[in-house]
């Protein structure tokens, strides 16, 4: 699912399977979710009544509306040409010839 998100193939994602009075064994994979949906900026609703509102919206079904993809380029490139990048390989790579 989160390949999809990531390919542009959701826009949207309901999700039930969520019980927020029980610890569950799929949480992380829940979280995981949440985070790409945020990350991805796709509507993410995990209960009835978000859900509610996310149908009875207009730009639900408005075949002219595209969502914003976030350009996180800038981010991803905050350490470019930075020491502190430089300074961490190192130190890594000579722990590695420690060893």
């Amino acid at each position: 699912m989160g390949s999809r998100i990531v390919d542009g193939q959701i826009d949207y994602l309901f999700f039930f399977f969520t019980d927020p009075m029980t610890l569950q064994p799929h949480d992380t994979d829940v979280k995981a979710l949440t985070r790409l949906a945020g990350v991805e900026n796709i509507v993410f609703c995990c209960n009835r009544s978000t859900a509610d509102h996310i149908i009875s919206s207009p730009l639900f079904m408005d075949p002219d509306y595209e969502r914003i993809h976030p350009d996180y380029s800038g981010y991803t490139k905050r350490f470019e040409n930075k020491p502190v990048v430089t300074e961490a390989v190192e130190s890594v790579n000579r722990r590695k010839k420690k060893k």
